[in-house]
Parts: C-alpha cells; sequence; structure tokens
C-alpha cells in the first residue's frame, strides 16, 4: 500500500514560519528548539544546504551540525545515524537534480512528496542493515536496492 502523501502545507514543521536563512542560522547556532527539527525540516534543512554546496561537503556540514544540535540538545549524540543522514543527503540531492527549477522548498516538496516519508529509506535498505549498530556508526551501502545516482 502506498503512503498517503498530504498537502505540503499540512506536514508537520516547527520552521515553516522561518525564512530558509533565518532557519539554517537558527539550526546552526542550537537556538531553534529541538521539538521544532521535525523529519519534514530535516529534509528543508538538506534542501537548503545542498543548494550551496556539493554533495560531499553538504553531507559534512549536516553531519557536523547534526552531531552539534544534539550535544546542545540532548546532552550526547548517540541518536545521529551515519547511513541515514547519507542517505536522505543522496535521495534529496537526487531530488534537487531532477527538479533544479523549484525555487522554494514548498515547491520542491511538492515535487518530492517521496521524501517526506519517513519509510523511504527502506526501499533500499533491510530493516535489519538500517537499524543495526553499524550503520548507525559509520556509512553502509543499500542491501535492497541502490540508492539513485
Amino acid at each position: 500500500m502506498a503512503a498517503v502523501r498530504l498537502p505540503i502545507n499540512e506536514y508537520r514543521s516547527g520552521t515553516r514560519h522561518l525564512s530558509d536563512r533565518e532557519f539554517q542560522m537558527a539550526f546552526e547556532d542550537c537556538t531553534l528548539a529541538s521539538t521544532a527539527f521535525r523529519h519534514y525540516d530535516h529534509i528543508r534543512l538538506a534542501w537548503i544546504v545542498l543548494g550551496e554546496r556539493s554533495l560531499d561537503d553538504a553531507i559534512a556540514w549536516m553531519r557536523a551540525a547534526i552531531a552539534r544540535f544534539a550535544m546542545h540538545h540532548l546532552g550526547d549524540t548517540r541518536l545521529y545515524h551515519e547511513t541515514l543522514t547519507i542517505v536522505w543527503m543522496r535521495l534529496v540531492a537526487a531530488a534537487r537534480r531532477a527538479s533544479p527549477q523549484a525555487a522554494s522548498f514548498d515547491e520542491f516538496a511538492a515535487r518530492h512528496a517521496e521524501l517526506l516519508d519517513q519509510s523511504l529509506p527502506y526501499q533500499f535498505y533491510s530493516e535489519a542493515q538500517l537499524k543495526s549498530e553499524t550503520a548507525r556508526a559509520g556509512w553502509i551501502e543499500p542491501d535492497v536496492m541502490p540508492l539513485p545516482v
């Protein structure tokens, strides 16, 4: 069964009221509340950062920013998941390449609503592999289907 897709404005977001720059700055300096950083906001941040940097640089930026955010708000970085971070960055990068004309995140997200489905990585990974400590600690290749190039 396919996931139900909501209108873009119905996805839960803690940052929709902020401009892209305000959101990125609030995330970077950890003034954004941890409860305001939902899946929609993760994907939005990936879209913003990928608009400014190469994929490799964007992944490095996201890795450091999420670790800093988690340490500031939660006191540790154990919730950080390396493979999931890279998967989402690669999926957003592929979608950006497919829709370079999207002028805003909402326009981009409307064209690529599959990115707002948190179960999307399971099209590429088995549950056991993605939930493993190995995947959390470092990058592992998909075991179900290759990621888009």
